[in-house]
């Protein structure tokens, strides 16, 4: 597995992590998951999102 399938497969990742977490805070039908986890879902899976397309992004420069 070459760096960039690993920086796209992250970059996909975080961003599901973040939508799950937008997704809890936005609607009420996952009511397993805790607004404190959703919360914490969305910021480190904002932060993965912009960390791997700012490597995405140099990566192809």
């Amino acid at each position: 597995m070459n760096q960039d399938m690993k920086i796209g497969i992250a970059l996909i990742s975080s961003f599901l992590i973040f939508m799950v977490g937008i997704f809890r805070l936005f609607t009420a039908e996952l009511q397993d998951i805790p607004l404190f986890v959703a919360y914490i879902l969305t910021i480190t899976g904002l932060v993965g999102v912009i960390t791997n397309g700012w490597k995405w992004k140099k990566r192809e420069n």
